[in-house]
């Protein structure tokens, strides 16, 4: 390799989605192929330059932002062969089917080609389609039902370009690649299967190299309906565990939105319940109305000036808010809307109206931690409102995930409740009750999420005490990180990239020691 036969684009300001964190890296590449990350990386190494794979800027948090180089992963957005003559034999009655896919294609990408030229479908999936598959399992986005883990525990196998331009497949001990096979096709590529990296991968912020392609578990297409059902908090509450409205076998997928506010007529909180569940029967005809969401509710959240006008009232008639929250979940409810699952499992067009996130999973358990973590929650929105007339401009969903053995994974170790608190842009104060939620939330184990607004420094060694498998993901970042070529801003902030002398100012050691 010359180093040289891959171009920059013209140097221009990266901002994310929501155009809330923005950077002026050095330069921007679109590298098209794994020597072209290798390239850049071996590259980056020489001119003392950090490297950070940017995906769809979804994040609302700085873990995507690099001051050096930056890849962004258009050209990397394809089907690829799974090579299964490479494979170790499969239990063929298991409905699990294997795919791989460039890690830059987006999720909605990749729903209509299982769909369409496989007839296959993700198990699960977050409410929005935008991310790519790197972004996804990098930072442990998840979807609701406590039978599913985060879409990170979907991943069987992942392609790494790491320091030096190593390149890695990593997976389980048992993983899918038979090393007799593979090694000597691929003699310039490390297979490692040790369960201890593979945990560590999966969830990487981009720490732990650049991710080429993943090998995902998938399985044939199938049908959900959904139903969207007004209740209380009140009324919610004492149910919320796995004997009864988050048990699997009950809901195959659950979820809540929340005004943190209680009605004046009756004192209770309003709520909106979401439901998804299989269809055995077939898809309804395209002209009825099971086959949409309330169209009303999908066509004002589609408009552009709608999140200005409720961004106004919020902000001009503070004291509005709760009763024009209460009147959004209203619109929002549903009897039924039935589809292929990945556009069900996709919430729709509220994903357009203009806003910015934190997310804290709190562990589900038989000491009812999570439900205490949203009367606390209710608390401090409550002394917002009253105090400062603060208020939060959006409701509150609470979304149910399985344990994950991925090592820093929100979900690490428990059933997890991730709480997103959703504030429109624009909100007075609401980065603030934001910061005020994440604080409180701490005493019951909270974690927020990498990619979403947080606070969470490494300076009092929080992180460590929230992952206790911190130490092992550090030995894995030792190794596929060595010359600190794939430390940031966000890993120096969290505490997860080690401060050395001789590191410089764009974030890279000269050495690789």
């Amino acid at each position: 390799m010359t180093g040289q036969s891959i171009k920059p684009e013209r140097r221009r300001t990266l901002r994310n989605h929501a155009r809330t964190v923005s950077v002026d890296p050095l330069a921007i590449f679109q590298p098209t192929s794994c020597d072209e990350i290798v390239e850049l990386v071996q590259r980056a190494e020489k001119e003392g330059v950090s490297v950070r794979a940017v995906g769809s800027r979804h994040s609302w948090s700085d873990v995507t932002l690099g001051p050096g180089y930056v890849l962004l992963p258009d050209g990397l957005a394809r089907p690829l062969d799974p090579e299964s003559h490479l494979l170790r034999p499969r239990d063929d009655a298991s409905p699990e089917q294997l795919v791989r896919v460039e890690s830059g294609m987006r999720i909605r990408e990749l729903n209509r080609w299982l769909d369409r030229e496989h007839g296959l479908a993700l198990s699960n999936m977050g409410g929005y389609d935008g991310q790519t598959v790197a972004g996804v399992i990098s930072t442990s986005t998840h979807g609701s039902g406590l039978g599913f883990g985060p879409l990170s525990d979907f991943v069987r196998s992942v392609d790494l370009v790491a320091a030096g331009g190593r390149r890695y497949r990593v997976e389980p001990e048992h993983g899918p690649t038979d090393p007799e096979l593979w090694n000597p096709e691929h003699p310039d590529w490390e297979l490692v299967q040790d369960d201890d990296r593979f945990a560590a991968v999966r969830v990487g912020m981009g720490c732990l190299g650049v991710i080429y392609a993943v090998m995902l578990a998938v399985e044939p297409g199938y049908l959900l309906t959904e139903v969207r059902k007004l209740s209380t908090w009140e009324e919610l509450r004492d149910g919320l565990h796995r004997g009864a409205l988050l048990d699997p076998e009950r809901n195959r997928h659950f979820e809540l939105f929340l005004s943190p506010y209680a009605r004046d007529s009756d004192g209770k909180h309003p709520c909106m319940v979401t439901t998804r569940d299989r269809l055995t029967d077939r898809l309804p005809p395209w002209w009825s109305s099971r086959r949409r969401r309330n169209w009303l509710a999908e066509f004002l959240s589609g408009l552009a000036p709608t999140g200005q006008v409720i961004r106004a009232v919020a902000n001009l008639l503070p004291r509005a808010t709760p009763k024009f929250m209460e009147m959004t979940l209203n619109g929002l409810s549903d009897d039924e809307y039935t589809n292929k699952s990945y556009r069900v499992l996709n919430i729709g067009a509220a994903n357009s109206l203009p806003a910015y996130s934190a997310e804290i999973g709190v562990p589900v358990d038989d000491e009812r931690r999570h439900v205490a973590a949203v009367d606390r929650i209710i608390e401090i929105a409550d002394e917002h409102r009253r105090i400062g007339e603060i208020f939060h401009t959006s409701p509150i969903a609470l979304r149910f995930v399985a344990s994950s053995d991925a090592h820093l994974s929100m979900m690490h170790g428990c059933d997890t409740m991730m709480i997103e608190l959703i504030q429109l842009k624009g909100t007075r104060g609401g980065l603030e009750v934001l910061e005020a939620y994440e604080n409180a939330l701490y005493a019951v184990d909270g974690r927020p999420h990498w990619g979403q607004v947080n606070t969470l420094t490494g300076s009092h060694e929080l992180v460590g005490s929230l992952y206790e498998q911190l130490p092992r993901w550090l030995d894995a970042h030792a190794t596929f990180n060595s010359s600190h070529v794939f430390d940031s801003p966000f890993s120096k902030r969290v505490g997860i990239a080690a401060h050395r002398a001789g590191v410089s100012r764009t974030g890279v050691s000269g050495t690789t020691g």
